[in-house]
């Protein structure tokens, strides 16, 4: 199976490495402003992928001009025509799963086996939107006694989507597909280090019959081309997934032109596991959410809360566990954790192992790099036990295969421990008392919460954070509330009374 990935990745990029990545307007691939170019590195072995476009103030104009023209025809087609065209999308997506995996996990180093997954996951996203299109529109009616008011729901105009480079195609479709459907046009930003499948998202959207302008890419860098977005006058919202200074950074910038936005944001969720819980899918749950794709996730679980009564046993399972996770090149199905993005993000994952030692805790597995994987940005998953609340590693946000183990006596202090830090994404929590599960999570201060659960996504709830967490949510109709505008009417039965001035 390698190999059949390892030919299919060569046929795919065969285009790729010939052209370049160009900046996609109008429909039309261009060049950026000036031709110039950054070249993209696979984190699986360092080799040179691509140049691609490097994207300025000009280019994002020229893509934001034309979102603004394409935006009236797209907003007012028939919602079947655009339903339509979103699912032709979605089959697309599906006939070139197997090619956007190979595409995604060579670029980003996700392993394969969840890149196939995320592939089908982003048709899944079309699909739901496109049959919520007849719905987006739809408001109250609140009637009073002199008057009938009605609300609508109008999309807002052209937008920008700014994504991160952990799991970027499924997450484009999770921002784009909802954009589309409300109405919406669109100016895509991707991030920097995973340009590859942007590109080819875009390109069968338009092979589907998407009309020009109507979505359109433009690569470069979050303090040049990221800011010129933010900035636009034309673009009317902010879609943004990634860290949380950025996100800070893009409030300030969006400020003077009143922009709406929308942050999905870091996260220091806690996996809390009491003394009652279901220990063996408890474990399960605690590695899948920490060491699947590779750890760059935001809604891991980055902190163990560990009832001390069952410390020990748990832990010792968790270390055996986390010692026989497979490190290796991404195409390979059998690979469970591939390199991580960049070599920078390698370092500074690998930087928190000795930042660990030096708070006092204890490094139980890993904290450094695969002996027979010379080249590429690996890191041997790591568990740190012996944790304190003060210590950095139980505070800031490590986003890699890195696990914190914290203690806790009562339900009290397992809550307080979980809301000590300054995110609030998610929390999951593994207890076989129904009320203690309730108690919890009311007061754990995080926008999701999943009880004897992995993060198992349904379409149509809410996703989001508080804190530092985030703003906004997105998931089935509260993405509508983001990317559309809703107006009241008022219509007069003429039988109420006006006052008279002037006579």
């Amino acid at each position: 199976m390698l190999n059949k990935n390892l030919r299919k990745l060569k046929s795919s990029l065969k285009g790729i490495q010939k052209t370049g990545i160009k900046n996609i307007i109008n429909g039309k691939h261009v060049n950026a402003t000036g031709r110039k170019t950054f070249e993209n590195h696979s984190p699986v072995d360092g080799e040179f992928i691509c140049n691609v476009a490097l994207g300025t103030e000009k280019d994002i104009d020229k893509a934001a001009q034309a979102a603004k023209a394409a935006f009236k025809a797209w907003s007012t087609m028939p919602h079947a025509e655009r339903k339509r065209i979103l699912h032709a999308v979605a089959d697309n997506i599906e006939k070139h799963a197997h090619e956007i995996a190979v595409l995604e996990s060579y670029d980003t180093g996700q392993p394969i086996r969840f890149m196939k997954k995320s592939a089908i996951r982003g048709a899944a996203n079309f699909r739901y939107f496109a049959d919520k299109i007849i719905d987006a529109p739809n408001g109250q009616s609140t009637p009073d006694t002199h008057h009938v008011n009605f609300s609508m729901r109008q999309a807002i105009g052209p937008v920008g989507i700014i994504t991160p480079w952990n799991v970027p195609f499924m997450l484009s479709t999770w921002k784009i597909a909802p954009a589309l459907a409300a109405g919406c046009t669109v100016v895509h930003k991707p991030a920097e280090f995973s340009p590859v499948t942007a590109n080819r998202l875009a390109e069968l959207a338009h092979e589907a019959g998407l009309p020009k302008g109507v979505w359109n890419v433009v690569h470069g860098f979050g303090e040049s081309a990221g800011k010129s977005l933010t900035e636009h006058e034309e673009i009317k919202a902010i879609a943004f997934v990634g860290e949380t200074t950025t996100g800070s950074h893009i409030m300030r910038q969006g400020a003077p032109t009143l922009k709406r936005v929308h942050f999905e944001l870091g996260g220091k969720n806690p996996v809390i596991v009491f003394k009652d819980a279901d220990l063996e899918r408890a474990l399960d749950a605690v590695v899948f959410m920490k060491y699947s794709l590779n750890g760059e996730r935001c809604t891991s679980s980055s902190r163990l809360l560990v009832h001390k009564s069952i410390y020990k046993k748990f832990v010792a399972a968790l270390k055996d566990r986390v010692s026989k996770l497979k490190v290796g090149n991404p195409l390979d199905p059998e690979t469970e954790i591939g390199p991580l993005i960049h070599k920078t993000h390698q370092d500074k994952v690998l930087s928190y192992v000795e930042v660990a030692k030096e708070d006092g805790a204890k490094v139980l597995v890993g904290g450094d790099t695969p002996a027979k994987l010379k080249k590429g940005c690996y890191v041997n998953p790591v568990l740190i036990d012996e944790v304190k609340t003060s210590m950095r590693v139980a505070n800031e946000e490590v986003f890699g295969p890195f696990l914190s183990v914290l203690t806790f006596d009562t339900e009290e202090e397992a809550i307080e421990i979980a809301n000590s830090v300054r995110y609030g994404l998610t929390a999951y929590i593994w207890t076989k008392d129904i009320e203690r599960a309730h108690r919890v999570a009311r007061d754990l201060e995080t926008g999701m919460v999943w009880i004897n659960s992995q993060n198992v996504r349904h379409l149509p709830t809410p996703f989001g954070g508080v804190k530092y967490s985030g703003i906004g949510r997105d998931g089935g109709d509260y993405s509508f509330d983001f990317y559309m505008e809703t107006k009241n009417i008022s219509v007069a039965y003429g039988t109420h009374s006006i006052p008279k001035l002037g006579q």
